[in-house]
């Protein structure tokens, strides 16, 4: 596709196919085709699956409450009559955002998405959606995703912990147990059977197993965090907050009966009352 005044015109052999079920990066966005090939360059939609994925763990971070838009107008961008592509303001805010989390894991910013390709807001592309979480500056205010969450934690008191739960929208403990061996690459873990919430926050009751399901699937960067001192599973008092039907797991600990602090807390948080 050749760039024409800060659009993509389509090649010839450009064709509007179905978004794929399984193409988790881009779904429920609002429509079901896209075009390809894509802004990418990929010419078929198993590739187009295929590449978007390695992009879920970093949205389970939520660094930026549009890096889902920004990716899937490149990805799978809809079926227009022209390819529109995202505003250079909408890159460079999604990699002022998102570009740090991924350097702590030793991924940098990729040259395919250099900001400077994508035209000026002035010009039609794909901007802000909404302004709601602008700042006066007009930049977006920066999800609390860092370098440090979801690593395990060293515990504190038991008071200190019961204002990190007051502070949190929820509180669970859980078991991981690993499902493939050791010595393959990608460890995949499941969920015990067992769930003890101690806060549900805005979640009813029997949410929370799907939700923890879905954080499961998807954060591949948490749960490494958490295994990598527990290969073959464990279990843990997590701590973090809600988002739409999103999970952000911030604080983990692993739990053992020999850490009074953490027993402590958990045993007091019910009759705890948070300040404010």
């Amino acid at each position: 596709m050749a760039l024409d005044g800060g659009q993509w015109e389509p090649r010839a052999s450009s064709r509007c196919v179905p978004i794929p079920s399984h193409m988790a990066l881009c779904q429920g966005l609002g429509y079901g085709s896209m075009r390809l090939p894509n802004l990418l360059g990929h010419e078929s939609p198993g590739e187009a699956v295929q590449q978007s994925a390695s992009w879920l763990p970093l949205l389970a971070r939520q660094c930026h409450p549009h890096a889902r838009i920004f990716l899937c107008s490149l990805f799978a961008p809809v079926c227009l009559d022209r390819v529109i592509s995202p505003c250079r303001s909408l890159c460079e805010s999604v990699r002022d955002s998102c570009a740090p989390i991924m350097n702590c894991y030793g991924y940098p910013w990729p040259r395919i998405l250099q900001c400077d390709q994508f035209p000026k807001d002035h010009l039609m592309c794909i901007s802000s959606v909404s302004q709601t979480n602008s700042t006066s500056t007009g930049r977006w205010a920066i999800p609390q995703a860092s370098c440090k969450d979801c690593e395990l934690q060293e515990t504190t008191s038991p008071k200190e912990l019961l204002e990190i739960f007051c502070r949190s929208d929820f509180v669970v403990k859980l078991r991981l147990t690993r499902l493939n061996s050791s010595s393959s690459a990608v460890a995949r873990f499941s969920l015990g059977s067992r769930l003890e919430v101690l806060k549900h926050g805005p979640l009813l009751g029997g949410e929370m197993r799907g939700r923890l399901s879905l954080w499961l699937e998807r954060d591949a960067t948490c749960v490494g965090n958490l295994s990598r001192h527990h290969p073959d599973g464990g279990t843990f008092l997590v701590t973090g907050t809600v988002t739409g039907n999103r999970l952000l797991v911030n604080k983990a600990y692993g739990w053992s009966k020999r850490d009074r602090n953490l027993t402590n807390a958990a045993r007091k948080w019910k009759r705890h009352r948070c300040r404010g």
